[in-house]
C-alpha cells in the first residue's frame, strides 16, 4: 500500500519569516529607548547620589565645595536634559510607533545641547585627577564615595567606571542612527532628519575620539589598578596600557621557573607576583622597571626554550614565553614600546638642538624664538609628556622654551617688551633676578622624611595602629610644628616617605576602655574612618591625648618635646636605624 504521508523526519525544518525592514528599524528603536533608559539610571546616580552627599558634606566644611564642583562640572545639566527631554521624547514616540515611526526628529533635538558633552569631556582628565587627589587625602570624601560604590544600585563598579558613560555615549547614539540610517528607505520622509541628525552626532564624536580612547585607556588602568589592591599609583592620564600575561621568571641560583605577570605601559613595566586569594588583590608588584635604558633580548637557553631577556635600570629579568609566539609578542611589544618612547625624548632634544638660543647676556633684552607646540610632546623643562589640561603648554617669553604651567609661574619685566611683566621659566627668573628658585618637582603630600618632621615636631614617638579591620602595626608618629594639625604615620624614625597621614581637624577622640582594648588605648574617628592607637605606657598616652584633643578643634597645640624627649627622640631615630 502506498504511503501518502510525508515522512517528517527527513523533511527539511521550517524556517521563521525573515525580518522585515519595519521591524529591524522598531528594534533599533526599542534599543535607543532601553540605552537611554540605562543611561539615565546612570546620570542619576552621579548627579542626585555621588555628586549631591560629597557636596552635602562639603557645605559642612569637610572639604571644599569647589572640588566637588570641578569633579562633577555641568553633569546636572546633562542630567536634566536626557531625565526631563530626550527620554521622555523617547518614551512617548514609542508609544506612537504604528501611526508615527521615525527617530530622526527626536535625535535633531539633541543636537543643539552636544555642546555640554564637549565641557564635560575637556574636564574629564582634571576630574579624575581631583578626584584621585582628594580620595587620598580626606578620609570623609573617600567613606562617602566608598559607601555609595558598595551599593546594589552601583554594580561593583567604580565613581570613575560610572563617570566615563557620559563620554561614551555620542558615540553610541552615532553607531545606532548610523544602523537606522542603513535599514532606512532612501524616500522615507525621516531620512532627511536622520542624514542631518547624523552629520552633527558624527561631527560631535569625532572631536570626542581622544577622550574615548583616553576613557577606555582609563578604564583598563582602573581595572589594574583593583587588580594590584589599590596600592599601586597608575591612573594618570600620562599612563598608557600596552600589554598584560603569565610569564615564567627563570631563577639565577637554581634551574627552576617561577610563574609571574607582566603589565606593560608606555612608560614603565610592572614585574608581578600572582596572589592566590579568593577576593581582593591578584597580583603583587615585585619591580617597576622604567622604560628609559630598557633593552630587550632574545636569549637562547638549552633548559628552556622561548627565553627572551629584559633589561632596565632598576632590574634585569630572564623570562620564558609560553610559546615562541608568544615570545615574539612579547619581545615586538617591549622593542615598539621603547622605539616610541625614545621617539617622545627625541622631540625634545630636537627641538632644543635646532632652537636659535637667547644668550645670557641678551636674556630679556631681545626677543626669543618660540619653540612651535607642535615641536615637542613634553615639557622642555622636566621631560613630563602634555595633557591637554593638567599639563598645559607654556611659552618663555624669555628664552621661548615650551614648558607645563608649574615651571611659567613666574613673571619678571622684560627690557626687549618695553619692560612689561612677563610669564618665564624659573631658570630665566633666576638668571634674571638673581633669586634662586627650589629645583625639582613640589613633594607629595607624604614626601617629608621622618627624620626632618621629628626634629620640630609638638610632639612623635612609637604607637601600635589599627585601622578599621587590618592588622595591628607599630608605627612612628609625628605631629610637626609646621602643620599642627596632621599627624603622619611612618614606618619607622628614618624613613624618607610617610605611609599615611590623617588630617586632625574634626576628628572625635575616645579612650573610655573596651573590654577587648588592650591598655594605655585611644581611637579617633569620622564618619566611617577609625583609626585605633596604643601607647608605651598610660604617660605617654595622655601626652598624646593631651596634643590630638587640641588638634581636632583647629587650634595648634603646645609642644610637648621638652629637650630630654627631643634627645630621646633622636636616640630612638639611631637605633632603628642601626637596626635596619
Amino acid at each position: 500500500m502506498n504511503c501518502l504521508c510525508p515522512l517528517f523526519f527527513g523533511e527539511r525544518p521550517l524556517r521563521s519569516p525573515l525580518e522585515t525592514n519595519e521591524q529591524k528599524l522598531y528594534k533599533i528603536a526599542t534599543e535607543l529607548l532601553k540605552t537611554e533608559r540605562a543611561y539615565v539610571t546612570r546620570l542619576n546616580l552621579l548627579d542626585q547620589v555621588f555628586c549631591a552627599k560629597l557636596t552635602e558634606e562639603a557645605l559642612k566644611g569637610t572639604f571644599p565645595v569647589d572640588v566637588v564642583k570641578n569633579i562633577f562640572s555641568n553633569i546636572s545639566s546633562i542630567n536634566t536634559f536626557h531625565n526631563q527631554f530626550l527620554l521622555p521624547d523617547l518614551e512617548k514616540r514609542m508609544g506612537e510607533w504604528e501611526s508615527t515611526p521615525r527617530l530622526g526628529d527626536i535625535l535633531q533635538n539633541l543636537t543643539p545641547f552636544l555642546k555640554m558633552y564637549a565641557e564635560y569631556v575637556k574636564n574629564f582628565d582634571n576630574a579624575m585627577e581631583l578626584l584621585k587627589q582628594w580620595t587620598d587625602r580626606s578620609p570623609q570624601f573617600k567613606a562617602i564615595i566608598q559607601d555609595i560604590q558598595s551599593q546594589e544600585a552601583c554594580g561593583s563598579l567604580t565613581l570613575q567606571h560610572h563617570m566615563l558613560e557620559p563620554v561614551q555615549r555620542v558615540p553610541r547614539y552615532e553607531m545606532l542612527l548610523k544602523d537606522y540610517l542603513k535599514k532606512l528607505p532612501q524616500d522615507d520622509p525621516d531620512r532627511r532628519d536622520a542624514e542631518k541628525s547624523l552629520d552633527i552626532i558624527a561631527m560631535a564624536a569625532t572631536h570626542s575620539n581622544s577622550a574615548i580612547r583616553k576613557s577606555e585607556n582609563l578604564k583598563k588602568l582602573l581595572e589594574i589598578y583593583e587588580m594590584l589592591g589599590e596600592e599601586e599609583d597608575i591612573v594618570n592620564a600620562s599612563n598608557e596600557f600596552i600589554k598584560e600575561g603569565h610569564i615564567l621568571k627563570l631563577a639565577a641560583r637554581n634551574t627552576s621557573a617561577m610563574e609571574r605577570y607582566l603589565f606593560l605601559f608606555n612608560n614603565m613595566l610592572l614585574y608581578c607576583v600572582p596572589k592566590f586569594s579568593l577576593g581582593g588583590a591578584k597580583y603583587t608588584v615585585r619591580t617597576r622597571i622604567g622604560i628609559e635604558g630598557m633593552k630587550v633580548l632574545e636569549t637562547i637557553n638549552e633548559d628552556y626554550p622561548h627565553t627572551f631577556q629584559v633589561s632596565g635600570k632598576e632590574r634585569t629579568l630572564e623570562l620564558q614565553a609560553s610559546s615562541e609566539q608568544d615570545k615574539d609578542n612579547w619581545i615586538k611589544a617591549f622593542q615598539e614600546t621603547i622605539e616610541i618612547f625614545h621617539q617622545k625624548n627625541e622631540t625634545f632634544k630636537s627641538a632644543s638642538k635646532d632652537v636659535e638660543e637667547v644668550s645670557t647676556a641678551e636674556l630679556g633684552k631681545r626677543a626669543p624664538r618660540w619653540i612651535r607646540d607642535k615641536e615637542v610632546t613634553m615639557c622642555m623643562k622636566c621631560k613630563e609628556p602634555f595633557n591637554a589640561l593638567t599639563r598645559r603648554r607654556h611659552h618663555c617669553r624669555a628664552c621661548g622654551y615650551v614648558s607645563e604651567n608649574l615651571h611659567c609661574d613666574n613673571k619678571v619685566a622684560l627690557e626687549y617688551d618695553s619692560n612689561k611683566i612677563n610669564k618665564v621659566c624659573k631658570d630665566c627668573y633666576s638668571i634674571l633676578t638673581g633669586e634662586e628658585k627650589a629645583e625639582g618637582k613640589k613633594k607629595g603630600i607624604l614626601e617629608i622624611e621622618a627624620a626632618q618632621f621629628s626634629g620640630s615636631s609638638i610632639i612623635c614617638g612609637f604607637l601600635q595602629h589599627c585601622e578599621k579591620n587590618k592588622p595591628w602595626g607599630k608605627v612612628w608618629c609625628v605631629i610637626p610644628e609646621k602643620e599642627a594639625l596632621v599627624l603622619y604615620l611612618y614606618g619607622a624614625p628614618q624613613d624618607v616617605k610617610a605611609q599615611s597621614s590623617i588630617p586632625l581637624l574634626g576628628y572625635s577622640v575616645e579612650d573610655s576602655p573596651r573590654p577587648a582594648d588592650p591598655p594605655a588605648s585611644f581611637r579617633l574617628s569620622q564618619s566611617k574612618s577609625v583609626h585605633s592607637f596604643v601607647a608605651e605606657s598610660e604617660e605617654l598616652k595622655q601626652r598624646w591625648l593631651k596634643v590630638i584633643r587640641v588638634a581636632v578643634t583647629g587650634e595648634v597645640p603646645e609642644s610637648q618635646m621638652p629637650n630630654d624627649a627631643t634627645a630621646n627622640a633622636t636616640d630612638t631615630q639611631e637605633t632603628s636605624s642601626d637596626s635596619t
